[in-house]
């Protein structure tokens, strides 16, 4: 991707070497999937609403990050800076004005109105304060353990993220949450699996854009599609326990949200993502 020298965004709230309050825990299988939701990324992590402490700078010492990190860090808020000037486009075509969110850049552990976390759980969106998070350790792992390496897969990564915002300011989220109270939890995991291919598509019109932008390099398609691959449900459960459980699925298989991904890359349109169809949030 093309993106040293550009300007990047001013909504990067830096928390980087401070502590994140106590964490989202919990003993036996709640715990476990509460860690799986983040770490699948993109969860819905007003789920994890909880009284913590706020965060507290670790002596009250400047972070000192690496040439790596301020790497990152720059990358990062240049792909934030393009997401905002595709998605004011989109929304003003919709008659609509798009309210920017902050990325909150942090280490090891954050709090965020949705509770606290640690940089195990993988980057996030909170609907509740419109922020990202991310631990840029996260790059790292991408590639090591996701086996998803490049700069357009992270850039995938964000705009996954960014997508929930997009669907909180359209309303979805807020239409998706009452269903948890209402059904059971295989019958919720298919909303939510729909929700995420939407977030999928939605990182998808972002990436269709930077293309138009002239900003996408050779491989850099090839880089998010293999991102989205290796965050599919089955691929992630074969991975860690040799088999699938299709109705714990959250987020959707490798090939779901390869395909909405691409949709998004082909149409670049809000109006070609609806993953509700024939569904009550239709």
């Amino acid at each position: 991707m093309k993106w040293r020298g550009r300007q990047g965004s001013s909504n990067v709230e830096d928390r980087r070497g401070m502590g994140g309050g106590k964490l989202v825990a919990g003993g036996g299988l709640g715990g476990i999937i509460i860690v799986l939701i983040f770490t699948l990324l993109g969860g819905n992590p007003a789920d994890l609403i909880n009284e913590t402490g706020p965060a507290t700078n670790n002596g009250g010492a400047p972070y000192e990050e690496s040439a790596e990190e301020k790497e990152l860090a720059q990358f990062v808020s240049v792909v934030l800076a393009d997401t905002e000037e595709v998605w004011a486009e989109q929304f003003k075509k919709k008659g609509l004005t798009y309210k920017e969110p902050t990325l909150v850049l942090y280490t090891d552990s954050v709090q965020s109105a949705c509770g606290a976390a640690g940089s195990s759980v993988g980057p996030f969106y909170c609907p509740g304060d419109q922020k990202l998070y991310i631990d840029l350790s996260f790059y790292n792992e991408l590639q090591r353990e996701f086996k998803a390496p490049g700069d357009f897969a992270m850039a995938y990564v964000i705009a996954h993220e960014v997508g929930h915002h997009v669907q909180t300011l359209l309303g979805t989220t807020e239409k998706l949450g009452p269903l948890r109270q209402k059904l059971d939890e295989k019958e919720y995991n298919k909303y939510q699996v729909r929700f995420e291919l939407q977030a999928d598509y939605y990182a998808g019109v972002w990436a269709h854009h930077a293309q138009g932008m002239d900003l996408l390099e050779k491989g850099d398609l090839e880089e998010a599609l293999n991102a989205a691959s290796a965050v599919g449900d089955d691929t992630i459960q074969k991975r860690a326990r040799g088999y699938v459980v299709p109705e714990s699925f959250t987020h959707g298989t490798s090939e779901q949200r390869m395909t909405w991904f691409k949709k998004g890359f082909d149409l670049g349109t809000i109006e070609g993502g609806n993953t509700f169809k024939g569904t009550t949030l239709n």
